[in-house]
This record gives C-alpha cells, sequence and structure tokens, in this order.
C-alpha cells in the first residue's frame, strides 16, 4: 500500500502540472485567436487601416475587448499580443502584452473596444524587454487615418510612430490613446513558449507551428 501511493502522489502531481499547463497554454491560445478575429472584421469593414500605412508597418499590437471604463475618469485595461516584421518580410511569432493607462473626459459606464496600433518602427517594440513604455510619452502617437485605399493616407501626414484605431458596437474609427501604457506580458509568453522565452527572442523568431499564430499573421498579411 505504502508503495502504491509513494508511486500514486507524484504520478497525480505530475497529472496536475501537465494539465494546469495545458489550462493556462489555452488562454494564450485564445487570446491569439480572438486577435485573428479582430483583424478578419477590421478588413471586412466598408473604412478600415489604409494599405498605404499596413505597407510601411513594422510593428503591429491587437488589444481584443479593451476595457474602457469611467465616470468623469476613466481607465483602460487590456490583453493582447505584439507582432514585428522580420527583415525578410514576414511577421515575428506574437509576444504578449498588456495595455493599461488613464483617460480624462466625460466617460460614463463600461465599454469594451477592439484595439488595434500600428508602428512604423519595429525597434519600438523589439527594445522592451523588462520594461514597458507610454504611448504618446515616450513614443509619438495620433488616431490613425481612415479609409480602405492607399489614397485615403497619402494627403495625410504619417509622421507619428504610432497609429490607434479602435472598433465598438460595429464603429470604426482612429482614436488618442496618449497616456495608455505597454508592457511585457512575462506569465503568458512563459506559459507559451516556455520558462527559457523572452519578449526579445520570440520577436527575432518567425516560424511556429502553431495553425493560429499562422492564422494570425496570415491576417496581418491580409490588411
Amino acid at each position: 500500500m505504502k508503495t502504491l501511493k509513494a508511486w500514486l502522489v507524484p504520478a497525480v502531481l505530475s497529472l496536475f502540472v501537465v494539465l494546469t499547463s495545458a489550462t493556462d497554454a489555452g488562454k494564450e491560445q485564445e487570446r491569439i485567436q480572438k486577435a485573428t478575429v479582430v483583424l478578419q472584421d477590421f478588413k471586412q469593414m466598408k473604412e478600415t487601416i489604409p494599405s498605404e500605412l499596413m505597407q510601411q508597418a513594422e510593428g503591429i499590437v491587437v488589444i481584443p475587448k479593451l476595457i474602457n471604463a469611467g465616470f468623469a475618469i476613466g481607465g483602460k485595461r487590456g490583453r493582447g499580443v505584439a507582432l514585428v516584421k522580420l527583415a525578410n518580410g514576414e511577421w515575428s511569432n506574437p509576444v504578449f502584452v498588456t495595455l493599461t493607462g488613464g483617460s480624462f473626459g466625460f466617460q460614463i459606464g463600461v465599454q469594451a473596444v477592439d484595439l488595434v496600433l500600428v508602428f512604423k518602427h519595429r525597434g519600438v517594440l523589439t527594445k522592451v524587454e523588462n520594461g514597458d513604455f507610454t504611448i504618446g510619452g515616450d513614443i509619438s502617437a495620433a488616431a490613425g487615418p481612415v479609409g480602405r485605399s492607399s489614397s485615403a493616407s497619402t494627403d495625410y501626414k504619417l509622421d507619428a510612430e504610432v497609429y490607434s484605431y479602435s472598433r465598438s458596437k460595429g464603429l470604426f474609427a482612429g482614436i488618442t490613446i496618449s497616456g495608455s501604457n505597454i508592457g511585457i506580458d512575462k506569465t503568458s509568453n512563459a506559459n507559451f513558449y516556455g520558462s527559457s522565452a523572452t519578449s526579445q527572442s520570440i520577436f527575432a523568431n518567425g516560424k511556429s507551428t502553431s495553425a493560429d499564430v499562422t492564422s494570425l499573421k496570415q491576417a496581418i498579411a491580409a490588411m
């Protein structure tokens, strides 16, 4: 009996670790799937991110269902993914990120929005490893121009580092999110890629065997 218990306890503990890891990885997998849906939905809308801007883009952050809440003083909180364009023109594997920030104005109630940030230079994201950065503080940001064709942005001065877009209740628009903070979600990256993975190593790698990651990259390319 003692021998059976000695074997059973470690086995149960090992099974618990496996199941817990699978559950954690499942959360990250779901986040990738939701980010893919956001981009696919953006693509299908009459007004969307101009193709010219996407051609220039070297980085992108997708935050599905960003919670924007407030009464006079509001707050933002969301989890999403970030990818950068590699030297060969392909997109990197997704790094899991968080977005937090305050906003001021006449806001009432709680609202969930899908948020997409388009970066003109990949270095803004790849240089963030252990810390974070503030949009509008550390880097310049602007509400993105809207229009399906490239001509929609030719008259727009694309001199900001980040352009932001949101969708809420079917409405699509460029928005200003200055003061929002983007940080690396180390826990989620460890759950999905392993404890040794860093944001820089993930950004440097464009190969993945995950079908969900492949779908996400295809959705970006289709933009």
